[in-house]
């Protein structure tokens, strides 16, 4: 129960005993009265709570799972969920920069959130780590490839789907993967060059979703995506899983908007999801692990 709803039934319950004591008095008429204004209260301590919608920035590859746990929120509070926006988790942060009203956050990168968390974008307060992902190379489904190591990539006769570093942070982890072998220079992952074995094969996308359609359609021969992209994308499968010392830990942090009209509700939506039993079986459908 909400605290909102929790004080509302409190004041309710104080009218109820205030116009009963003026029944007392007033008599009969006067405890009819009363009775209609403690049911009119909590009519309205009822519309209130169900009238509370959440606004929701979430990386691109929670896509497919974020809506049905939304969906089994709604169903066991009546709090609902605006439009919620899934893309690449630097230019979510940069809508919030540019003034979007959001009451939660989930990034698929500590980097874009501390982004956020510098920009006082978010109650740093109500952070936590949420999911991790696996990095892994994909291929069309059916398809022959053979990938055995994360140099073989540049050996493939064909385009490699990767995200723009820039803003996507499964492109980050990628570039991190490469240059863990000699195939880009900036072992952060960002603002370097790919060798030039393979500069001229590289397709890069806005967003992780992008690169495993390329796959998808054809378009590349394999890319980088999570683990989580094969469960929500037809026509990709498995080539090769990068080792996890070959890049930083993929972690999916979430946090309270700082400028959340509905804090409390965020906090509680963000909470609900790592702690409830059928939360967590969409999360585990969908290729996720709790962060531990």
């Amino acid at each position: 129960m909400s605290m909102f709803t929790a004080m509302s039934r409190r004041g309710a319950l104080a009218l109820i005993a205030s116009l009963a004591i003026a029944g007392s008095v007033a008599g009969c008429s006067g405890n009819t009265a009363a009775q209609g204004s403690a049911e009119a209260a909590g009519s309205s301590s009822t519309q209130s709570a169900e009238k509370v919608e959440l606004q929701i920035f979430a990386a691109n590859s929670l896509e497919k799972a974020l809506p049905e746990v939304q969906a089994l929120y709604t169903e066991q509070t009546g709090v609902t969920f605006a439009d919620t926006q899934f893309k690449a988790s630097g230019d979510l942060v940069e809508q919030m920069r540019a003034g979007a009203q959001v009451d939660a956050l989930i990034t698929a990168s500590k980097g874009t959130m501390d982004d956020a968390v510098e920009a006082d974008l978010v109650d740093e307060s109500t952070r936590e780590d949420m999911f991790v992902n696996d990095l892994v190379i994909v291929k069309a489904e059916g398809s022959d490839l053979a990938v055995a190591s994360i140099e073989d990539v540049a050996n493939l006769d064909g385009r490699i789907a990767i995200g723009d570093a820039a803003t996507v942070p499964a492109g980050k982890y990628a570039n991190q993967a490469l240059a863990s072998v000699g195939l880009y220079t900036n072992a952060e992952g960002a603002d370097g060059e790919y060798a030039a074995s393979i500069a001229d094969k590289v397709a890069l996308a806005d967003k992780v979703g992008t690169a495993a359609k390329y796959v998808s359609t054809g378009d590349c021969v394999a890319g980088f995506v999570y683990s989580s992209d094969i469960f929500r994308y037809d026509g990709i499968e498995e080539a090769f899983v990068c080792p996890e010392d070959s890049h930083k830990p993929i972690v999916y942090p979430g946090a309270v908007s700082a400028t959340s009209e509905n804090a409390e509700e965020a906090a509680k939506f963000l909470e609900f999801c790592l702690t409830n039993k059928d939360a967590q079986k969409i999360w585990a459908k969908y290729g996720f692990e709790l962060s531990e």
